[in-house]
């Protein structure tokens, strides 16, 4: 077994979990090649690649009013 540690600083929150899920989605394409990636020790679950209906509804774009300038 082979054991790796990454350290990542100046990332913002963002790219963090960015890294987190391309970790998640390549430790679960390797598995039907061989290999099994744990994370902290433990089994890796494959990403969640839909939102839950709340989520979606509090990821819908909001609308924006158009202020009217006048001169």
């Amino acid at each position: 077994m082979k054991k790796f540690t990454l350290e990542i600083s100046h990332a913002s929150a963002g790219q963090l979990q960015t890294i987190a899920a391309e970790l998640k989605i390549m430790a679960n394409s390797w598995e039907k090649f061989g290999p099994r990636i744990a994370i902290n020790g433990q089994a890796v679950e494959p990403p969640k690649l839909r939102m839950t209906p709340t989520e979606a509804i509090n990821k819908r774009p909001r609308k924006r009013h158009k202020l009217a300038m006048f001169l």
